[in-house]
């Protein structure tokens, strides 16, 4: 080999025994771009100066916001480093992966700046940025989430252990502000394929599952009428 020849890469290790399930990766995933997607009708739904039909939906906004920012957060301050030292062939996804999450966080942070005084109003003109900012999210989720799926994913299934996958499902629902437990779980069920049924199963002991039948279902509900202003 000459001397500026650069060594073959060292292969993504996607193969054998698996250390983790990394699916929940995609189901959070499928949440967020469901409830950003859905976030841009109920923006334009509001009446002008609806101060309180706003103020219902500034919730929602704050808590996918908030959901978001959590969940790309976990990622950078543990996922990236597991994958660049155990899997040093996936450096360039790595790094673009770091380059989308900056992109995102851009139009995250002028969605958190818009949001307040848009509840204040109401007004259609307070509702430009807000609009504006959602929809730079919806289409950098769009591009980042299959980009993510298909070239991250299957490698952290095979170089992460399950105990530190276990930290960043943890992380999440600590980000999930008091109260919205229920909303959040609501919000993941409506955007499974199958409704949320395999999800629940999974994820949900019997005593949750029994909970979330006889009053988170409820809640959920009562939640999805006041930001539709029903």
């Amino acid at each position: 080999m000459s001397a500026h020849t650069s060594p073959p890469a060292r292969p993504v290790p996607t193969h054998g025994p698996k250390t983790c399930d990394a699916s929940g990766m995609i189901e959070i995933h499928r949440m967020l771009l469901h409830a950003f997607t859905d976030a841009l009708p109920l923006v334009e739904s509001v009446a002008e100066r609806d101060v309180r039909h706003a103020r219902w939906v500034g919730v929602q906004l704050d808590l996918i916001s908030g959901t978001l920012h959590a969940h790309h957060e976990g990622e950078d301050a543990r996922l990236w480093t597991m994958l660049e030292t155990r899997a040093p062939a996936c450096a360039l996804h790595v790094e673009r992966m770091k380059q989308q999450h900056a992109e995102m966080v851009v139009h995250l942070r002028a969605l958190d700046a818009a949001v307040p005084p848009w509840e204040l109003t109401a007004t259609r003109a307070a509702a430009v940025p807000v609009r504006k900012a959602l929809a730079g999210i919806i289409a950098a989720l769009a591009a980042h989430f299959p980009d993510e799926e298909d070239t991250i994913v299957p490698v952290v299934e095979h170089v992460v252990k399950r105990s530190e996958a276990a930290w960043f499902a943890k992380h999440g629902r600590a980000a999930t502000p008091k109260g919205q437990t229920w909303n959040v779980i609501g919000a993941i069920l409506v955007a499974q394929p199958d409704g949320g049924r395999a999800w629940k199963k999974k994820n949900l002991p019997w005593p949750a599952r029994v909970a979330w039948r006889l009053k988170g279902e409820r809640r959920y509900r009562q939640f999805r009428a006041a930001i539709e202003g029903r």
